[in-house]
């Protein structure tokens, strides 16, 4: 550890990241789209002008937040977007969740929640899980910096509805909610109808999951004009040029092809859905998905072992090697074929 570093670098815990490999394997651990994207992306790259990378981009995004403001019915102005939706996490921690008081988030959830209060000194308040492995939101409190949460939740899989959501958000008024929806395209519903009532309510979302550009680095926040401007102070606090301008064109050509945007998340949620019934038959415990993904576990075989399993048969899948988390392996949604590759390899390791 360098004694170069700050002292507050020097007590970070940084977010790992799913494994990318380098060998060739049947990748199920980063919930990832099975699915190219939409067609008019290769058109961009295929004809986007090279002389315009001399010049900076907009500053402010305008085309991309036009057509994400048409796509989610609100104004320009409501859409902020970012460099994938954990810049976008990041700037908000900033703007929002930096008060005397803890940031109320489940207690289990999506990783990086916990590093961003460790690098900007929030402090957390974990909240467990109902008993059914849901967000428990009669658990969020008034008196806190702000709520997180995941809907659908990561890696439990689990989503509310909007009138659930609803409901919190008239018992908080006074602070941020933001309701990180990386995942809502593949069962769950979107709370964005309720930015026009709730000015405190802020929406991620991203291009990686539902619209196949996880290496394009691409996400977006909806709320209030209030909320977005203060995205906005942090944001040309730091790097006033966040979207290029090649991935703004291929951010909307993505969001222009309705039609390939509604087949390949209908195929990951029917891939989904037969893949659960198969490990059901193999006798996993799987917890209810409205996710890209499944959390499952076997109660007689240890998680672990079948992660090493997997891996050693070119299969590899997500372990958590975390006390609530260390006996399921998150399981992303790939192709049929992926999936029966899947199966039959823990056919072989529970038999």
């Amino acid at each position: 550890m360098s004694q170069l570093w700050s002292p507050a670098v020097r007590e970070l815990t940084p977010y790992v990241p799913g494994e990318q490999p380098r060998e060739r394997l049947i990748k199920l651990n980063t919930n990832e789209n099975p699915y190219p994207p939409a067609p008019g992306v290769e058109a961009v790259l295929r004809d986007f002008p090279a002389d315009h990378l001399r010049l900076y981009p907009d500053p402010e995004s305008r085309a991309l937040r036009q057509a994400l403001a048409h796509e989610y019915g609100v104004e320009p102005e409501q859409v902020f977007v970012g460099n994938g939706s954990d810049e976008v996490l990041a700037l908000a921690f900033q703007a929002f969740f930096c008060h005397n008081r803890p940031l109320e988030m489940p207690a289990t959830t999506y990783s990086f929640y916990p590093v961003y209060c460790r690098l900007y000194g929030i402090e957390r308040r974990p909240l467990p899980l109902d008993n059914q492995w849901r967000v428990d939101l009669e658990a969020f409190t008034s008196d806190s910096a702000g709520a997180i949460f995941a809907n659908p939740n990561a890696p439990t899989a689990h989503g509310h509805c909007r009138d659930a959501i609803a409901s919190l958000l008239e018992r908080i008024t006074e602070c941020v909610v933001l309701v990180d929806e990386a995942y809502v395209d593949f069962g769950g519903e979107s709370v964005v109808p309720l930015v026009a009532s709730y000015p405190n309510l802020l929406v991620t979302g991203t291009f990686s999951k539902s619209r196949s550009l996880a290496g394009l680095r691409l996400g977006y926040a909806i709320g209030s004009r209030e909320l977005i401007e203060g995205l906005e102070r942090v944001k040309d606090s730091f790097n006033s040029y966040p979207i290029d301008s090649l991935a703004s064109a291929i951010g909307i050509a993505a969001l222009e092809d309705r039609k390939h945007f509604d087949a390949c998340r209908g195929k990951v949620i029917a891939t989904r859905e037969r893949t659960i019934r198969r490990l059901n038959e193999l006798g996993f415990e799987i917890l209810p998905s409205q996710a890209n993904f499944v959390l499952v576990e076997h109660p007689d075989f240890d998680a672990a072992q079948l992660f090493v399993g997997l891996r050693e048969r070119g299969i590899l899948v997500r372990h958590f090697n975390t006390d609530a988390l260390r006996n399921f392996l998150r399981i992303s949604i790939g192709t049929d074929d992926e999936m029966d590759s899947l199966l039959e390899a823990l056919e072989i390791l529970c038999g």
